[in-house]
């Protein structure tokens, strides 16, 4: 028999129940902290503002690292589709987390892509970096991940990178890895789009696998799918993983339709084995965050650990004109 402690609503509006340092949620246990992290709109900063104005304008796609100096962040830049559509992707450094100053930028020409989404910034064990770029091939719907390291961010050469993640052109495209090395394994969560009916491309399921070197991977399954009727029907893409004893928090992105494409919102999945997470579902329905501006979106979620114990929210969020705007709290 389980005693809760007392009940109260969390900060999206769900039922909770406290029991020591967990939150007994949905059946399924969630720490305090990682429930904490769900994103509050009200409070975010922006970090790096859209490239223009209205929709088709968007800096966010967000990944970041705490290092020595500060903390550096990959982000994608787009404009909208026949004005250069995801067009670079920069590398930055802010010592406060918030006021970036760009070290590095890589064309969509540079690794001979159509466009270029989120990317993956990682440190190597050795100290070095490395940047995992998720490419779209030209005149398809199919994407690819390649990788290239350095001694530094601001020295990524993508002349050096190579495919790691090829997918297949007519079967399945592979994007927005997550990737983690804990206890001498490398993990990545990564979000697969089906290409044999042009209809459904636009679909999406998150795929986890594992690999000695970062490199080379050995898929596991499907991780996280949409829920049929649910706010997250139409696909889940894993945006964020966290770690807590024997359980495990994912942020995701969702969306109920093809028309929400481009407008995904934030929902909470939790589980003990990573190619087995669950989708939480709050009373009545609907994502954990979303954006309080038209159309909604709220994705890409990231999150980082800093010394002294807060940490700090990254993601990207619609603004009142449609752009969207990579974001930032600190909690």
């Amino acid at each position: 028999m389980i005693v809760f402690v007392h009940i109260r609503s969390d900060i999206a509006g769900r039922v909770c129940a406290f029991r020591g340092s967990e939150i007994v949620y949905n059946s399924y246990m969630i720490s305090n902290n990682n429930v904490s992290l769900v994103p509050r709109p009200a409070d975010a900063d922006i970090a790096v503002a859209p490239p223009g104005a209205g929709s088709g304008y968007w800096a966010g796609g967000p990944s970041a690292v705490v290092a020595e100096d500060g903390i550096y962040l990959a982000y994608r830049l787009r404009r909208p589709v026949g004005s250069g559509r995801g067009y670079a992707v920069a590398v930055a450094r802010a010592r406060d987390g918030v006021n970036f100053q760009t070290c590095a930028l890589i064309t969509k020409d540079g690794v001979e892509s159509e466009s270029l989404e989120r990317p993956e910034l990682v440190r190597l064990p050795s100290g070095q970096w490395r940047l995992y770029l998720s490419c779209a091939t030209t005149g398809t719907k199919h994407w690819r991940v390649e990788a290239t390291d350095a001694a530094h961010p601001a020295e990524f050469d993508v002349r050096r990178s190579e495919v790691v993640l090829p997918g297949d052109v007519t079967k399945r495209a592979v994007k927005d890895p997550v990737i983690q090395h804990r206890d001498g394994h490398w993990h990545m969560w990564a979000t697969i789009h089906p290409l044999t009916d042009p209809l459904e491309t636009d679909q999406m399921t998150t795929e986890y696998a594992t690999s000695a070197d970062g490199l080379d991977w050995t898929w596991h399954g499907t991780a996280l799918s949409g829920r049929p009727g649910e706010w997250d029907s139409r696909g889940a893409r894993v945006t964020a993983v966290r770690f807590g004893g024997r359980s495990i928090t994912a942020y995701y992105d969702g969306r109920a339709s093809a028309a929400e494409n481009y407008e995904e919102r934030t929902g909470v999945a939790v589980g003990s084995d990573p190619v087995a997470l669950i989708a939480t579902s709050p009373p009545g329905g609907g994502p954990a965050a979303s954006s309080p501006y038209r159309g909604g979106g709220l994705r890409y979620l990231d999150l980082v650990d800093l010394p002294g114990g807060r940490t700090r929210l990254y993601y990207e969020m619609t603004q009142p004109d449609g752009s969207h705007a990579l974001v930032t709290e600190l909690r």
